[in-house]
């Protein structure tokens, strides 16, 4: 049960784990409270289910709640995954006796970002976590915040993130066409920044960092891709102007090929504020062979470890600092660093493990519901 199915890394995640279930065990179906999205559509060709209910998660309304209740009483769910807070919610309140576990796929520094009724619900969670049967944070770092905040310990699970080391490989062909797409030579230095434009994403940091970059190493050139970092966007063209980058930033937009742009990068970044638990681009930069240089926010800095840079949130002197440490190794260096990064996901992130514990967890609590 999922607050909706746009584009993110939450939604990504919860397909992830559909598409890796062993369906001779489990026999999934997807609520998503509003609509199906981009990503309800791919979970749907995984022969898995959508429904919908048409609500507007700032907007929840006695209709659609009663649509949900009717709709979980014709299903009979064993148990009940909620996904991120107001799916957690409302998880609860039509599980009845079954078991629920809740999903927060966010850190928590705070309210004073979110919306108004998002932190009245993240108010109302921390009273109603400890009628869940598990909480599942996604990263460390939530985990602790949350229980901070209000919400049950003793219900605590960490299970991170997962990532396809298929899928995001390393891939030389990938890396030629990408520059060849972007009129870029082989020999040109590319960082990357994949995600949808948002004030925690802190597109201006990165590209404050971007111009102080130029000022060194003038020939180093940007992609950013993600839903709304295109050309339209008319706050990333000011500051484009604002910072004279010229035509050293390419805003790409939202496309499908991740993979293939992951692995056409020299360095990968995360610039965030706030606000992530586990970010997907890193470990999928990650798994591509590409070092990262992110911000200390969530767990990025766990996700990493060694095999990158970390740096402040906010603070585009750093950020550029680290990219330089990086431009001035050799390209054989890093990827040496690259491909440690990559064996550090496959250690701890690979997809299969990670859907795994959910399986496990899923089991132990019906066995224990007699089930």
């Amino acid at each position: 049960m999922v607050t909706g199915l746009t584009t993110g890394g939450a939604e990504m995640m919860l397909f992830k784990l559909c598409s890796r279930l062993d369906r001779r065990r489990f026999a999934p179906s997807v609520i998503s409270l509003s609509d199906k999205g981009a990503i309800g559509l791919r979970i749907e060709a995984l022969g898995i289910p959508v429904y919908t209910l048409g609500m507007r998660p700032s907007r929840p309304s006695l209709a659609g709640l009663f649509r949900l209740s009717k709709l979980v009483s014709t299903l009979r769910p064993n148990l009940i995954q909620g996904w991120m807070y107001h799916g957690n919610l409302a998880a609860s309140l039509a599980a009845g006796s079954k078991p629920v576990v809740w999903g927060i796929r966010q850190s928590l520094y705070g309210l004073d970002k979110e919306r108004v009724l998002t932190r009245w619900v993240i108010r109302l969670g921390a009273v109603v976590s400890r009628y869940s049967h598990a909480i599942v944070y996604n990263s460390h770092t939530s985990a602790r915040q949350h229980e901070a905040f209000g919400f049950d310990a003793s219900r605590s699970r960490t299970i991170p993130n997962g990532f396809d080391t298929e899928v995001f490989n390393l891939d030389e062909n990938a890396r030629v066409g990408i520059r060849q797409e972007l009129g870029l030579s082989a020999n040109v230095v590319l960082i990357g920044l994949v995600g949808r434009y948002h004030p925690m994403k802190d597109h201006r940091t990165f590209l404050n960092a971007v111009a102080l970059l130029g000022k060194e190493f003038p020939e180093a050139h940007f992609l950013l891709a993600g839903r709304e970092v295109d050309a339209d966007n008319p706050a990333l063209g000011a500051m484009l102007v604002e910072f004279e980058l010229g035509d050293r930033v390419f805003l790409l937009g939202e496309r499908k090929d991740i993979p293939q742009l992951n692995a056409a990068l020299d360095i990968a970044s995360s610039a965030s504020a706030w606000g992530e638990g586990f970010a997907n681009v890193i470990g999928e930069a990650m798994s591509c062979g590409v070092p990262c240089v992110v911000t200390d926010v969530g767990d990025s800095a766990w996700i990493v470890g060694d095999t990158g840079r970390v740096v402040p949130p906010r603070d585009p002197v750093a950020l550029a600092t680290a990219w330089m440490s990086l431009i001035a190794l050799s390209r054989d260096e890093r990827q040496t660093l690259g491909i440690l990064a990559r064996q550090r996901v496959i250690e701890k992130f690979s997809l299969g493990s990670v859907v795994k514990q959910y399986e496990d967890l899923y089991e132990s609590l019906m066995s224990r519901a007699g089930m």
